[in-house]
């Protein structure tokens, strides 16, 4: 059998590079390299890296790969000691390489600023953009919305009754719109959040975990919010946090081809409109270690000191730096083909209820 051969890189997020170089039989692991600009004592342990994974199958999962290199480097004991990655890294690089993952230096991205539109269109848009993405119309995008209107938008598989107040809705004028991907509510008036979409091919998570995903994701925005002074990281699953507390969270949609990442950042949310508008129960606060509703909203204003139109340009910046990205917009045809998925599915009741 062919014997092929496998490369892939994997900055750990807040940590080192790691880079795996391989080879197969088509069955199983037949050659290792390990290697990076991490740091790991004893020098001995380096070498049982590459070892470990050699007779490991092609398919095997990131936390068998893990529990192989674990069991490798046990031996050392409490001398054992690995700075700047984990052995669940080299795992997550062996499985990318493996699944031939993409970079995000491997695509042509586009950044679009969206004009002011309204939520739904917002919504009907990441549908609308992530199919031109797969149908190879578009290349990989990134797009910040804007809004103005009043809006709640809940997850694909969130009870409308048991996340939203009738109450707070009729009383404050609220568009409920549920949006393709997981994940909670986001309350959502014009200038009170950061958000962001994003619209690429799912060789770009291949070998990651939805877990390991996020923080890969949007490696990015966290060094954009360190230039204006904000300590953040993810905490698992979907939540980007700081130091000053709760910033945002994010959710996705993957297809058999493609991907979805939405990520919503509170900038200067009315935490008494949000807590009449969503029902934030209990269980929810008490996950968050937290005494109340309002607690959980720190917005990036007071930790930031800058306007949100700052933060979006520092954002882009970075972005564009990082991955060679250029600026784009969206067409007529694209707001045209938003508008009419609004009217034929996000507008209406059938898909705004379809979790009663």
């Amino acid at each position: 059998m062919t014997e092929e051969t496998f490369h892939a890189e994997f900055k750990v997020v807040g940590g080192k590079l790691v880079v795996a170089d391989l080879t197969t039989d088509g069955r199983a692991i037949t050659g290792a390299k390990i290697s990076g600009d991490f740091f790991l004592e004893p020098e001995e342990a380096f070498f049982d890296l590459a070892p470990a994974l050699v007779g490991a199958p092609v398919a095997e999962d990131a936390e068998a790969l893990t529990a192989r290199l674990d069991a490798a480097l046990a031996r050392h004991g409490s001398e054992l000691h690995l700075h700047g990655f984990a052995t669940s890294d080299v795992a997550v690089v062996v499985r990318r390489a493996l699944t031939r993952a993409k970079d995000f230096t491997d695509y042509d991205w586009t950044v679009v600023h969206s004009p002011v539109l309204p939520t739904a269109v917002n919504v009907a848009l990441d549908e609308h953009l992530m199919n031109e993405v797969l149908a190879g119309r578009r290349g990989p995008t990134i797009r910040f919305w804007e809004w103005s209107d009043r809006a709640t938008v809940i997850g694909s598989f969130q009870s409308y009754v048991n996340e939203v107040d009738p109450a707070g809705v009729a009383k404050h004028g609220i568009d409920v719109v549920r949006r393709v991907s997981g994940g909670g509510a986001m309350f959502m008036e014009g200038g009170n959040c950061i958000t962001y979409s994003m619209y690429a091919p799912l060789d770009l998570v291949a070998g990651l975990s939805y877990v390991d995903s996020y923080p890969y994701l949007d490696g990015w925005i966290l060094e954009a919010l360190a230039a204006h002074g904000v300590e953040a990281w993810y905490k698992p699953i979907n939540d980007i946090t700081s130091t000053g507390g709760k910033i945002g969270g994010a959710a996705q949609k993957r297809t058999t081809k493609g991907l979805l990442h939405h990520v919503t950042m509170s900038y200067d949310i009315d935490a008494d409109k949000m807590t009449e508008v969503l029902r934030i129960g209990q269980a929810k606060i008490s996950d968050k270690g937290i005494s109340s509703a309002k607690k959980r909203v720190d917005p990036l204003r007071r930790q930031t000191g800058a306007s949100r139109e700052e933060i979006i340009d520092t954002m882009i910046a970075t972005f564009t730096r990082r991955y060679g990205a250029r600026p784009g917009e969206l067409s007529e045809q694209d707001l045209d083909a938003g508008r009419r998925l609004v009217e034929e599915k996000f507008g209406t009741e059938e898909w705004r209820h379809r979790v009663p």
